[in-house]
């Protein structure tokens, strides 16, 4: 279960970030960091990356099915399967494992942020927080079903980590079923 220490940094990388682009203040410690004017944007790399402060309401994309404390509530068991399926592949390859703690790092990362952003903020109840992206990288125009597409959706370091997650589980997983690695530790392998 080491591999949950990968978890537990990328929450912390991840709300570090936010806290600096979103800015915070604890005057009861004496901290306080003005962050970035919401909407604004600092060139990195020129126009190709850039710093952009937002915040989405919803899922990826600013998708919102379900409503917020419905996708809150489900992000929590998702994030609680992900920890009883890392114990039950605990002896599964490392990068297979890896990929996993990466989804669940990104999960709670960016849940961080829905369930509690609000009420820490003072903007809205328990539940019902924004999360804050900022990583806004351009990419080739290109134009689907009518949608037209020039930047890429601005982005967390929780998003990228799930992303980077979910290609590593799809590289390591044909590799893990093949040893039988998938399944939970516990059961008999034939």
């Amino acid at each position: 279960m080491r591999v949950l220490i990968l978890s537990a940094v990328i929450v912390l990388v991840d709300q570090a970030t936010k806290l600096l682009v979103k800015g915070f203040d604890v005057p009861a410690l004496g901290l306080s960091w003005n962050g970035m004017p919401y909407g604004l944007s600092h060139q990195v790399l020129g126009d190709f990356v850039r710093l952009t402060y937002i915040e989405n309401p919803g899922m990826a994309f600013g998708i919102d099915i379900g409503g917020k404390f419905f996708f809150s509530l489900f992000s929590i068991v998702a994030s609680i399967a992900i920890v009883v399926y890392l114990y039950s592949v605990r002896r599964g390859p490392l990068g297979f494992r890896m990929a996993l703690a990466m989804i669940l790092g990104g999960a709670v990362g960016n849940l961080i942020d829905r369930v509690f952003y609000g009420l820490l903020f003072d903007y809205a109840p328990l539940f019902h927080g924004r999360v804050v992206d900022f990583f806004d990288v351009d990419f080739f125009d290109f134009s689907l079903f009518g949608y037209h597409m020039s930047r890429w959706a601005v982005f967390n370091v929780a998003d990228a980590c799930v992303t980077v997650g979910v290609i590593l589980l799809l590289l390591f997983h044909r590799s893990a079923a093949q040893t039988g690695e998938t399944m939970p530790a516990t059961e008999e392998r034939t």
